[in-house]
């Protein structure tokens, strides 16, 4: 990385719609391992301001310094640990609600809410999939939220579900969004090797992982992987979603890397004639959105870096790129099976998660949707 990467401010100055005050905020499973990110990440959020946190029943009625057995390589902040923790379900004064509900809960708890009128943005994969429900990368589909009218109506309110994608499918739609875009993917292959933080803190017992490869994780990866970028990458109608027309493959291990989502990738091309590998790294390496143009505060200044060399990306220098929020691209080349190849990297628990989702809130803010 280089000094740009680590020196930046930690939130970026946001040049166009600021709300008028810091708005309230809760996080939905604040004591797990996505949810502290998010205590975390909205600490000095110049637009969401931390006003509750929520939990279990094991958790519910303590200060969330006691509850939530910080786990996180940094301070709790102050202000987050002295809330007392409120139970799942309760009724709660903030309007908009970030979900780290284990998928167990997060169904029927984060329908609850919306139905109620909040705004959840939600980690989750209860809804992913839903018809009326956009699962958002802001660089890539942020008119997707057109289907929130759609939503609210269904509703009979003003509160809605937006998602944020499964971990790797965030990385993996970054980097094959500006491919997408010039030639077309008919299909591809990817492997991914996923980090431990990405199972929480019981999800892999410390013998099993060490010195190992586990080639499967549960709770349908594969089958996230292999159906969410179609979507994400599809188009809105006005009335549904049209999924991307391309296959995906994907084989999943968990790997013992604390951080950072890396994997690789084989596609075949719509239109293959007229690759030209070094225009491709420069378009990807160029690539911006709308957060970029909006000057949302979490954006990244580069939502994907192209990193040069024979062995880069790689988890430990290059996760925490742009504060996490950037995915990293490298070792694009021919593929002898296909068209092309190349390797990317996702730090899970920040772009793959929380700050995903934060992402996500500013561009419903700055959208006027809050």
């Amino acid at each position: 990385m280089d000094a740009s990467d680590t020196l930046t401010l930690p939130y970026a100055p946001a040049e166009e719609k600021r709300p008028s005050r810091r708005i309230p905020v809760a996080v939905l499973g604040a004591t797990g391992s996505v949810g502290q990110r998010f205590v975390q990440l909205l600490d000095g959020h110049p637009w969401f301001k931390l006003h509750e946190v929520v939990a279990s029943d094991r958790s519910a009625g303590r200060p969330y310094a006691e509850a939530a057995e910080w786990r996180l390589d940094m301070l709790l902040p102050t202000d987050a640990a002295a809330l007392e923790v409120k139970l799942l379900g309760a009724d709660l004064e903030s309007p908009l609600l970030f979900s780290g509900l284990d998928s167990s809960v997060a169904g029927e708890a984060e329908d609850d809410y919306a139905n109620r009128g909040c705004v959840v943005v939600s980690n989750s994969r209860n809804h992913r999939m839903d018809p009326d429900v956009p699962l958002l990368i802001p660089e890539l589909n942020a008119d997707h939220i057109g289907a929130i009218d759609r939503q609210r109506k269904r509703r009979g309110g003003h509160g809605y579900i937006v998602t944020n994608p499964n971990c790797s499918v965030v990385g993996l739609a970054m980097a094959i969004a500006p491919i997408e875009r010039l030639h077309g993917i008919e299909e591809l292959h990817v492997t991914t090797m996923q980090a431990i933080s990405g199972a929480g803190y019981a999800g892999v017992a410390s013998y099993a992982i060490l010195d190992n490869v586990i080639p499967y994780i549960g709770s349908g990866e594969e089958e996230k992987i292999e159906s969410e970028p179609q979507k994400i990458l599809g188009r809105w109608d006005g009335e549904r979603f049209i999924d991307a027309p391309f296959r995906i493959s994907a084989q999943v291990n968990r790997v013992p890397t604390i951080d950072g989502h890396l994997m690789t990738i084989s596609m075949r091309l719509r239109s293959s004639n007229s690759v030209n590998l070094d225009q491709l790294r420069v378009a990807i390496d160029d690539f911006r959105g709308e957060p970029q143009v909006l000057g949302l505060p979490t954006a990244p200044r580069k939502p994907i870096h192209y990193v040069h060399g024979d062995d880069r990306p790689q988890p430990r220098l290059d996760r925490d790129r742009e504060r996490g929020m950037s995915v990293s691209v490298g070792r694009l080349r021919p593929c002898p099976l296909l068209d092309l190849r190349m390797v990317a990297l996702v730090h899970n628990t920040i772009r793959g998660a929380a700050g995903a989702a934060i992402l996500n809130a500013e561009l419903l803010e700055a959208k006027g949707l809050l």
